[in-house]
């Protein structure tokens, strides 16, 4: 599948320290129905964002001015924790969130962002308590991130560095999952076939 390249960004970082948030309070069961994906922007973050009588509720940071329109969010250890649903990731993405910066991820949907072209940057405590400083207030809440530089640009100018696996790096910046990735190999596939085959023709 061909992705939105990510190679730097610019936009409002929201902050959502809690631990261990799982995927049914990223996207709740009740999103899970639909043979598509339309609407699961809706179904975001359902339960902390909307009220009972469906009014945005003020309290939840992507309601709260300065942070509305946040392109990318500082979370807690463990994010995405819980059932592997994509449906979660989906509804990250149709939000217009490009990236999540945290200390920690549960794998399947460290994977799932991978593959839908949300970049995940881990840092250590340090660096992590320093960006969740930064973009508490929402008038320094601006930042850049620089993939190919592997850095994050802090509102004040400074800046974060971020280690990443290089093959996810290259997938994010060609914006291609892993089916995209073979398919950009296909001529040297193809060609290693028709020697394989030629060099063992009792195989045909």
């Amino acid at each position: 599948m061909i992705m939105e390249p990510f190679i730097t960004v610019s936009g409002i970082a929201a902050p959502f320290p809690a631990a261990n948030v799982d995927t049914d309070v990223i996207m709740p069961k009740q999103f899970l129905k639909g043979i598509d994906r339309n609407g699961l922007d809706r179904g975001l973050f359902f339960d902390l964002r909307w009220l009972p009588d469906g009014a945005p509720d003020p309290a939840f940071i992507l309601n709260r001015p300065g942070w509305q329109d946040a392109r990318f969010l500082v979370v807690g250890p463990n994010f995405g924790c819980g059932s592997s649903r994509e449906h979660a990731v989906w509804g990250l993405k149709q939000m217009g969130i490009r990236a999540l910066i945290g200390t920690r991820f549960a794998g399947i949907f460290y994977d799932n962002c991978q593959r839908n072209g949300v970049l995940l940057i881990e840092l250590d405590a340090v660096q992590h308590d320093r960006v969740m400083e930064a973009i508490s207030q929402a008038h320094s809440a601006e930042i850049h991130i620089d993939l190919p530089a592997q850095c994050i640009r802090l509102s004040d100018g400074s800046v974060v560095e971020f280690a990443i696996d290089q093959l996810r790096k290259q997938a994010l910046l060609d914006g291609l999952d892993a089916i995209g990735r073979t398919l950009h190999k296909a001529e040297a596939i193809r060609a290693f076939e028709a020697l394989h085959l030629k060099e063992n023709p009792w195989l045909r």
